[in-house]
C-alpha cells in the first residue's frame, strides 16, 4: 500500500511543478507578443513620422518635436526588438522544461494502477483540462467569427457610402473596390472555415463534460443510482470518452467539403 501512495504523492508534486512551469511559459509568451507589438507599432509610427519629417524638409522647416518623436519611436522599436531577442532563449528553455515535466508527469501517471479509485480520480480531474482546452478554442473561434462579421458589416456600409460619392470624387472608386474585396474575402473565409460552428461544437462539448463532472461529484442525474465512487468514476470516464469522440467526429465533418459530406450521406 505504501508504493501506490508514494507514486500518487510524486505524481501530485510533478503536476504542481508542471502547472507552475506552464504558467511561467504563458507569461513569457505574452511578454514576447508585447515586445513584438512594440516593434511593429514602432515601425509603423516611425514610417509615419519619418514621412512627415521628409515632407517638412521640402515644404517648411521641421519642428523639433518631429525629430524628438521620431527618435523616441525608433528607440522604443529598438528596445522592443532587443527585449524580444533577449526573451527568446528563456522561452526556448522554459518550453523544454515544460516538455520534460509533462513527460515525467506522464511517466508517473503510467505507474498508477488504472483500476483503482486513485487512477479514476486522476482521470476525472484531468477532464478539467479538457474543459479548459475546449473552451479556450471555442472562445478563439468566436472571436475570429465576430471579427470577420464586424469587418463584413462595417466594410459593407462604408463601401455603399463610398460608391454613392464616387461621382463627385472619382478616386473613391478604388476605396469602394478594395472594401468590396475585403467583404468578399471575409465572407468566403467565414463560410469555408465555419468558425461559428466550430466554436459552438467546442463549447457544447465543454459544457457537457462539466455537467457530467458535477453530476459524478454530487451523485446527480445518471450517477445517483451508482452504489460507490468507483462506479460513478467509471461511468464518468465512459461519458467523457464518448463526448470527446463525438467532438472529433464533428471536427472531421467540418473539415470535409460540402461535396464529400453529401456523397457520404
Amino acid at each position: 500500500m505504501t508504493q501506490p501512495n508514494g507514486d500518487l504523492h510524486g505524481y501530485r508534486e510533478k503536476v504542481k511543478e508542471y502547472e507552475l512551469a506552464s504558467n511561467r511559459l504563458t507569461r513569457l509568451r505574452a511578454s514576447q507578443r508585447a515586445y513584438w507589438g512594440m516593434v511593429i507599432g514602432g515601425a509603423v509610427l516611425a514610417l509615419l513620422l519619418g514621412y512627415s519629417v521628409i515632407v517638412g524638409l521640402w515644404q517648411q522647416k521641421p519642428l523639433i518635436t518631429q525629430y524628438v518623436g521620431l527618435l523616441v519611436v525608433v528607440f522604443l522599436m529598438a528596445l522592443g526588438g532587443w527585449l524580444a531577442w533577449r526573451n527568446s532563449p528563456d522561452i526556448i528553455e522554459q518550453n523544454t522544461t515544460v516538455r520534460n515535466l509533462a513527460h515525467d508527469k506522464q511517466t508517473l501517471a503510467a505507474k498508477l494502477p488504472l483500476d483503482t479509485p486513485e487512477g479514476l480520480r486522476i482521470y476525472r480531474e484531468s477532464a478539467l483540462d479538457w474543459i479548459a482546452h475546449y473552451r479556450k478554442r471555442a472562445t478563439r473561434n468566436r472571436r475570429i467569427n465576430n471579427a470577420f462579421q464586424g469587418i463584413i458589416i462595417v466594410a459593407s456600409a462604408v463601401a455603399s457610402t463610398t460608391t454613392a460619392i464616387t461621382g463627385e470624387f472619382p478616386p473613391m472608386r478604388w476605396v469602394a473596390t478594395a472594401l468590396s474585396a475585403i467583404v468578399t474575402i471575409s465572407a468566403g473565409l467565414t463560410a469555408y472555415f465555419k468558425f461559428r460552428e466550430r466554436g459552438h461544437g467546442l463549447q457544447t462539448t465543454a459544457d457537457e463534460i462539466e455537467k457530467h463532472y458535477t453530476a459524478a461529484q454530487f451523485k446527480l442525474d445518471d450517477f445517483q443510482n451508482d452504489a460507490d465512487e468507483r462506479q460513478r468514476l467509471e461511468r464518468f470516464a465512459r461519458y467523457t470518452e464518448r463526448l470527446k469522440e463525438e467532438q472529433r467526429k464533428r471536427e472531421l465533418q467540418l473539415e470535409q467539403s460540402p461535396e464529400k459530406a453529401q456523397d457520404r450521406n
